[in-house]
């Protein structure tokens, strides 16, 4: 029996060595195919701005303008096939990532794996907004110490540092997240770490309770946003109209209008608050008691934050509603 089941275990050794070393040498040949179509892609984008720039530079009638313009819409679509296609191959990281991480490869292969990803970040962002909501309701009210008030604090800053890797690295494989939305989070991220630095004083009491309110309300509409966005998006992607990377923040699409009148007045109003907070700050960092950096600093922030939500918001909504028109004169 025992040389019988030395024997079997052998075998089955050798049967994983085996395995093994057919493993190894598929992702030789991978990583190889993945070089090649790396380099292809790239040349065929150097290509692609070549002739854009040579496009840019003629000088036509009005029929050659149409072609002009209709080269221009097919170079436009085949850059938008080459970004489908590097989301599958290994890139080098944007400075963000390389300073937090390294040069470490973060593109998932499978369109599993990217799915998961995405869908596990979508839970970390409502559970987080969840806690800090409770956090907030706890300073705001039961509790008025300074240590609870560091621990939130502290918590704002690990939040939006882990939002700004999460998305840098969902960005690198294939999401569409806008800019904004995620210079939005290292604003929001800086703005967090000059509260966390903040020294308890007066200036720090005048402004704590309005901030911690805000926090409140900023978490309830962060709650909102994520099940009126994420309910279009599983609509929009059964009709294969989005992309699986999408995140609850991205895109209005022209049946969402409905849902949306609701939810802009929360949105609109948390970006008036803003304003308001801007302008507190302004009033506290000329009084005659302020010696605190942190507060004139925090205003100006808070006024590039309202200015970038300002901004951001209808414009994106007026881009969003033209190309609900563009669609409906079409159908008509």
């Amino acid at each position: 029996w025992c040389r019988t089941g030395c024997g079997f275990e052998s075998s089955s050794v050798s049967m994983q060595f085996e395995s093994h070393k057919v493993y190894r040498q598929k992702l030789e040949e991978l990583t190889s195919l993945q070089a090649t179509c790396s380099s292809s892609i790239s040349k065929q984008k150097r290509s692609l701005a070549e002739l854009r720039r040579g496009l840019l530079r003629c000088t036509s009638g009005p029929k050659e303008a149409e072609q002009i313009h209709a080269i221009q819409a097919q170079i436009k679509e085949r850059q938008n096939v080459f970004f489908d296609m590097e989301a599958y191959l290994p890139k080098r990281n944007g400075l963000y990532l390389n300073l937090v991480l390294g040069n470490v490869n973060v593109t998932l292969l499978s369109n599993q794996a990217k799915f998961a990803y995405k869908d596990e970040y979508e839970k970390f962002k409502l559970y987080l907004t969840i806690i800090l909501m409770l956090g907030a309701i706890t300073c705001r009210f039961l509790v008025n110490y300074r240590v609870t008030d560091e621990i939130f604090n502290f918590l704002l800053v690990w939040y939006y540092c882990t939002l700004t890797i999460r998305e840098s690295i969902l960005m690198s494989n294939g999401s569409r997240i806008k800019g904004w939305w995620v210079l939005h989070h290292y604003v929001s991220t800086f703005l967090s770490g000059v509260m966390l630095t903040w020294p308890d004083g007066m200036m720090y009491q005048m402004f704590r309770n309005q901030f911690l309110a805000f926090s409140i309300y900023q978490s309830f509409v962060q709650f909102l946003q994520y099940y009126y966005q994420s309910g279009c998006l599983y609509r929009l992607r059964a009709l294969g109209e989005r992309n699986h990377l999408d995140l609850t923040v991205e895109g209005f699409q022209s049946w969402m209008w409905r849902g949306l009148t609701f939810l802009l007045p929360f949105l609109f109003f948390g970006h008036f608050w803003q304003l308001y907070n801007a302008i507190t700050l302004f009033g506290l960092s000329r009084h005659e008691n302020c010696k605190e950096w942190q507060v004139m600093v925090r205003k100006n922030r808070t006024s590039v934050l309202v200015k970038l939500s300002f901004y951001t918001y209808p414009r994106y909504l007026g881009v969003s509603h033209s190309r609900k028109w563009a669609r409906y004169q079409k159908t008509t």
